[in-house]
């Protein structure tokens, strides 16, 4: 099989890995597959619009993770690409201007150090050979040496490991083989220290991702550990990918108590990535989220919303006063809003949230929390 038919089939086995950052317009935004299945954007090599090449060194994995496609019992066809013919190939592509960077990960090849080393080698080959200075996101694999991963972001303008569940117990439901103390928490906080303010390579960028719903853990489990990935460990991005039933092996608690429905799935990773985006940009807490009895998110309600409904006592909010933490609990106002009212009161009085470009539903849901004078 030749690179470019090795390189397409290698990239459509990396759609399970969020991981980084790659959707930029509404084409390369998540699309809904047959069967309730979701597919997530990929840069494939037969053309098309994304601007990220990102594919799998290898789809051979010696890892048994239950809800991985690619685990080592399944039965698929297994593809290596050598890290000269991947560096190569992505020069062609930058060269013609199809893309502007690499999100690079593989399979469990031997073992994780070996793995690496390939990983890395892309990496050196496209600086040190071919000088190229643009982004490259490299994925550390679990249970990789400190020196592995210090090779990776010495190389890379992002790194990930993937989280993927909370704690050991549920981690053991999931795979045999993964320590999750020294196979992903170690890494992870030398990711974190590496890449301090005032550490070396503060430059990079460190994300990581759950597989949501393929073990039993409960909302408030993710929110706790993504709160301290953001608070202690100063990573950049957390990414959720819901569990696609079918996917993982039939013995593991995302397919025996699969109840909800796919819409549903889907739903529940949307909600967490709600959250997400309220202790990154709002300024919540973790106990600023409200869960049910079970400690879960409710399916029905946007989670600020939900705050804004059991805090009354706190509107209206008086929108040529208040302060920017105020003014970012209104629903329907983002923080680019809250910029936009901020520069706006320097210059005067605002009489309406439609001059300020807030809109449609926003609009309809802001007007209930505010008040101008």
């Amino acid at each position: 099989m030749d690179t470019i038919e090795k390189l397409r089939l290698l990239s459509g086995d990396a759609q399970y890995d969020l991981a980084c950052a790659c959707g930029t317009t509404k084409d390369e935004h998540r699309e809904r597959g047959g069967e309730g299945k979701w597919l997530y954007p990929v840069t494939l090599p037969n053309g098309g619009y994304s601007i990220l090449l990102k594919t799998l060194l290898s789809n051979a994995c010696s890892n048994d993770c239950k809800y991985c496609p690619l685990r080592s019992d399944t039965n698929i066809r297994r593809f290596t690409l050598s890290p000269e013919e991947t560096a190569n190939i992505f020069m062609d592509y930058v060269r013609q201007q199809q893309v502007f960077g690499l999100f690079l990960s593989s399979g469990v090849i031997n073992n994780p150090d070996y793995t690496m080393d390939r990983i890395n080698a892309v990496a050196r080959i496209l600086r040190y050979k071919y000088h190229f200075k643009g982004y490259i996101h490299l994925k550390i694999i679990p249970g990789a040496s400190d020196a592995a991963v210090e090779d990776s972001v010495s190389l890379a303008s992002a790194v990930s490991l993937n989280i993927e569940t909370t704690g050991s117990r549920h981690l053991e439901l999931l795979s045999g083989k993964k320590h999750y103390m020294n196979d992903i928490i170690r890494p992870i906080k030398l990711m974190s220290r590496l890449t301090a303010k005032e550490g070396r390579y503060s430059r990079v960028k460190c994300t990581t991702q759950f597989v949501v719903g393929a073990a039993d853990e409960k909302d408030s489990e993710i929110i706790d550990y993504m709160f301290g990935l953001y608070d202690r460990l100063n990573f950049h991005r957390v990414y959720f990918s819901a569990y696609q039933k079918g996917l993982g092996s039939r013995d593991i608690p995302g397919e025996k108590s699969f109840l909800l429905n796919p819409d549903d799935v889907l739903i529940r990773e949307h909600r967490l990535y709600q959250v997400d985006f309220l202790l990154r940009k709002y300024g919540f807490k973790s106990d600023d989220i409200f869960l049910d009895s079970n400690g879960n998110l409710n399916l029905d309600k946007d989670p600020k919303d939900e705050w804004a409904r059991r805090h009354p006592e706190f509107y209206p909010v008086i929108i040529n006063k208040a302060d920017k933490e105020a003014l970012l609990r209104v629903p329907g106002l983002g923080p680019e809003s809250v910029k936009t009212i901020l520069k706006t009161r320097r210059s005067g009085k605002i009489k309406s949230l439609e001059d300020l470009g807030v809109k449609g539903k926003r609009l309809e849901k802001a007007q209930q929390y505010v008040i101008f004078e």
